[in-house]
């Protein structure tokens, strides 16, 4: 049963509506079917109600089918605000910036690789530097992390780490124009200096997978896929950078509170006017943190490659192993939407939501001009994960938006107490899923029980028309922190 007020508009869409809470501005959307409003917190509920309250918000405050409660904004939150009278919130992006997902294919199929599975596995984990407070391969100089935080994967690429045709298929090159290192903490380049390249812990991994299956023949032909086709996927973000980033920001934004006279209903939603220089000052230091992320996934990516290289015995060339694409899903981006029929420029928050652009959109490489953006969503490290393709109804919709991810049903706290007493390795293995990972409870933490089913996910923003599913990808050997 839906809380009281709350009512369903269609198959895949419920409405919060504009007086759920005093002060909202806008109504609420949360894209859930009834499969998944079972597992719908009411916490999660409320942070989209408290979103819709917020200065210059435009349509509604809205939320993915893999919303759990998250720092403000409710993971797979997604608001865009008017450039004039809107705020800017690093809770609307959270701590971890530019977490994304990158993947890549080879030539290599599912038989071939099978027989080979456990070696291949244990050559990336000690290739990949992960787990908590993991140390990269890199150690950066003040002056080398400053030209990182401005080039983002191309300084990555100028190092040696990858080509420079990985760039056009990543969500903005790579990088986003506007970052000043001058305004990053001493804390943060010393939190950074040491972690770049390294997958860290929690939800991010490596995996090696197979697709399984293919929806749409006429996009997985144009993105490369194929059935029993080996890929690999990337889930990792800023590290400890981008933590130290939001933290320190989140002190400025208290006070500028109190300086603009926000009210808000949450003090979580810390938050500025667009146009002010604390605003300005945490997008400058949050595109850092952003550029940060997609160089340390390049670097991952290039690490990759050459265990890939030196386990078969072959080249790069020969592996057909390149990039499909690269998305963020923690990022706030100024973007030109239709808003009433008039174009118009909004900061568009996306905290646990991916970006989903169209055919035709002037922000795609060629390579998907005609398709569409490749959207990459995740799942447990025991069931799936998905490629879709961005939509014209999510530019109508949802500013362009999609899920992430499987989304949480359990606490880590709660996933480690079920979990006591099994081997969460073995019962992968009995599944034919490889598994390393620096800690038990990492692998506890993460069992698929903790995490909503990512295909009940990905059917809802398949059938709400928000992206199109393009192919299903199993897990074969996956790499935790």
């Amino acid at each position: 049963m839906l809380p009281e007020k709350l009512k369903r508009l269609d198959e895949t869409r419920i409405e919060v509506p504009a007086d759920y809470k005093p002060g909202m501005r806008v109504k609420g959307i949360i894209y859930v079917d009834e499969v998944l409003e079972k597992e719908l917190e009411t916490g999660a509920i409320d942070q989209v109600a408290n979103v819709a309250t917020l200065p210059g918000i435009v349509n509604a405050s809205m939320a993915m089918p893999d919303i759990h409660s998250g720092y403000g904004f409710a993971i797979g939150g997604v608001a865009a605000f008017d450039l004039d009278e809107g705020i800017v919130s690093p809770g609307g992006v959270g701590y971890d910036i530019n977490c994304g997902v990158r993947l890549l294919r080879t030539n290599l199929m599912k038989n071939g690789v099978t027989p080979k599975l456990k070696d291949l596995v244990s050559v990336l984990y000690n290739e990949i530097p992960s787990g908590v407070g993991s140390k990269g391969k890199i150690r950066l100089t003040p002056d080398s992390e400053r030209r990182l935080m401005l080039s983002g994967a191309r300084w990555a690429v100028e190092e040696g780490y990858g080509e420079m045709s990985d760039l056009e298929r990543i969500e903005s090159g790579g990088c986003i124009d506007g970052a000043d290192p001058g305004l990053i903490s001493k804390k943060a380049y010393e939190r950074g200096r040491a972690q770049q390249g390294t997958l860290g812990s929690g939800n991010h991994f490596l995996e090696i997978q197979y697709v399984d299956e293919i929806y749409d023949e006429k996009s997985a032909n144009a993105i490369g896929l194929f059935e029993g086709q080996v890929t690999v996927m990337i889930h990792t973000g800023s590290r400890g950078f981008g933590h130290q980033v939001c933290t320190d920001f989140l002190e400025v934004m208290a006070r500028a509170v109190s300086k603009y006279k926000i009210e808000l209903p949450d003090r979580e939603l810390a938050c500025a006017p667009y146009k002010s220089p604390e605003a300005q000052d945490y997008l400058a230091a949050m595109r850092a943190a952003a550029n940060y992320a997609w160089a340390n996934r390049q670097c991952i990516m290039h690490w990759t490659r050459e265990a890939f290289m030196n386990f078969f015995k072959t080249t790069l060339r020969e592996l057909g192993m390149s990039l499909v694409y690269d998305v963020a899903h923690n990022i706030a981006k100024v973007e030109e939407h239709t808003v009433n029929g008039r174009k118009k420029k909004l900061v568009v928050h996306r905290k646990g939501a991916t970006r989903a652009f169209p055919p035709g959109h002037p922000d795609l490489p060629d390579a998907y001009k005609q398709t569409g953006q490749p959207v990459l969503i995740p799942g447990d490290m025991g069931r799936a994960s998905f490629v879709l393709i961005g939509t014209e109804k999510a530019m109508s919709e949802t500013f362009g938006s999609t899920c992430h991810g499987a989304g949480r049903v359990m606490s880590r706290h709660q996933a480690i107490r079920k979990a006591k007493g099994r081997a969460i390795w073995r019962e992968l293995e009995d599944r034919g899923i490889i598994v390393r990972s620096a800690g038990r409870e990492t692998l506890a933490e993460e069992m698929s029980e903790a995490y909503k089913d990512v295909s009940d996910v990905v059917d809802v923003v398949h059938k709400a028309g928000i992206s199109k599913k393009v192919a299903r990808l199993r897990p074969m050997g996956v790499i935790k922190g």
